[in-house]
């Protein structure tokens, strides 16, 4: 097999300290680095604060940042880019649409370049005008520039067709299926129970809809409490609307902040249903990762959740009175989640394997490089 010098570029770095991009980029990684690739990545300081050089046979570059929702990552991943272009690589793959801008130079020093463009991240509240201005002209960017446009969902795929032309490579996220218990200490530390809770996970952004989900909790009347894990730096507005709606909670919503490892998986794999309210069109990492703990899964009857959940999904139409009655129902004693969470599994091991996903990296990649597409 051939090798190949491979760089991942423009997420917060490995181990996975942020969300869906970061466990994204080490999965793959590290299966890449396991097949004989020669693999970096860009670790993002001050984020993430991992200390060594290597992580699972993946080398491991510290490049800084400005610290502000506008230079953050394109900062990041200027400087990233500028050491690229020395150390030769074959493939230089960009996490999000944004840092598509860097595309050329890298090509310029002989690498294939690929962006996974992550959906419409021009949709997203936390930007302004030049923001959304930005992210719009960096679609055109990637259409027009990259190697290799990743969409990670079919609606994805097909937006960039219609709106540029462009034929996107379709890979999706992956995840683990559990099925052995993996603890319980971080339910006796939030004073939790198995299948006593409901589970919301995301970053805390309005098109996530974590203001809906605490809404329709609080209008379906159930006793259980509302776990939230998840933060959102740079929407101090929103965070007050969601601390408003947590005092009227009365101590029975639980914002938990981020959770990562076993404390994720326990929180997880105990829950009594976890709660996707949001109509972005992608896949969601998070909704996969649910999907393999074998969770109830409300969600919001969309095409994309559609797509991914297929039969294994509890579904409202939408709108808060719609998720407050489908809480309801998740939490009378007489619903029973087996069916649902066997076709979750199943639809992990069938399609959402990371080692599934690491592959067919392998094959673009060495596609790539030898001037093959598909």
């Amino acid at each position: 097999m051939s090798s190949l010098k491979i760089a991942f570029l423009g997420s917060r770095g490995i181990p996975r300290c942020y969300s869906g991009f970061e466990t994204a980029v080490e999965e793959v990684s590290v299966r890449l680095a396991r097949m004989g690739h020669r693999v970096t990545v860009y670790n993002r300081i001050p984020y993430n604060k991992y200390s060594g050089s290597e992580f699972h046979g993946v080398q491991i570059v510290k490049m800084p940042t400005i610290q502000a929702k506008g230079t953050d990552t394109l900062v990041h991943s200027a400087l990233c880019t500028l050491d690229t272009l020395w150390k030769k690589f074959d493939i230089v793959y960009y996490c999000g649409v944004g840092s598509s801008v860097f595309c050329l130079p890298a090509k310029l020093r002989g690498a294939k370049t690929v962006v996974n463009v992550d959906g419409a991240d021009w949709e997203r509240a936390k930007w302004g005008m030049l923001g959304k201005k930005w992210l719009r002209w960096s679609e055109e960017m990637a259409a027009g520039s990259a190697d290799s446009v990743i969409a990670d969902h079919p609606l994805i795929r097909d937006r960039y067709l219609r709106q540029f032309g462009k034929e996107c490579d379709l890979i999706s996220y992956g995840a683990d299926v559990v099925e052995a218990d993996p603890g319980r200490e971080a339910l006796s530390r939030f004073h939790l129970h198995p299948h006593g809770y409901f589970l919301f996970v995301s970053r805390l952004t309005p098109e996530n809809g974590a203001d809906m989900v605490m809404e329709g909790y609080l209008k379906s009347g159930v006793e259980m409490p509302l776990v939230v894990v998840g933060d959102a730096p740079y929407l101090p507005e929103y965070q007050e609307k969601l601390k408003s709606l947590v005092v009227e909670g009365n101590g029975r919503i639980l914002m938990t902040g981020y959770q990562f490892g076993e404390a994720y998986r326990q929180l997880s794999f105990h829950a009594r249903a976890f709660v996707f309210p949001t109509t972005i069109e992608a896949t969601r990492p998070v909704l996969l990762e649910q999907m393999g703990m074998g969770s109830c899964i409300l969600a919001r009857d969309t095409p994309a959740n559609r797509h991914i959940l297929g039969d294994a999904g509890v579904w409202f139409s939408s709108g808060v009175p719609s998720l407050a009655a489908g809480m309801k129902g998740v939490a009378d004693p007489g619903h029973d989640p087996v069916r649902q969470s066997a076709l979750a599994r199943k639809r992990i091991r069938d399609f959402y394997t990371w080692d599934l996903v690491a592959k067919q990296y392998h094959e673009l990649f060495l596609g790539l490089k030898a001037g093959r597409r598909k």
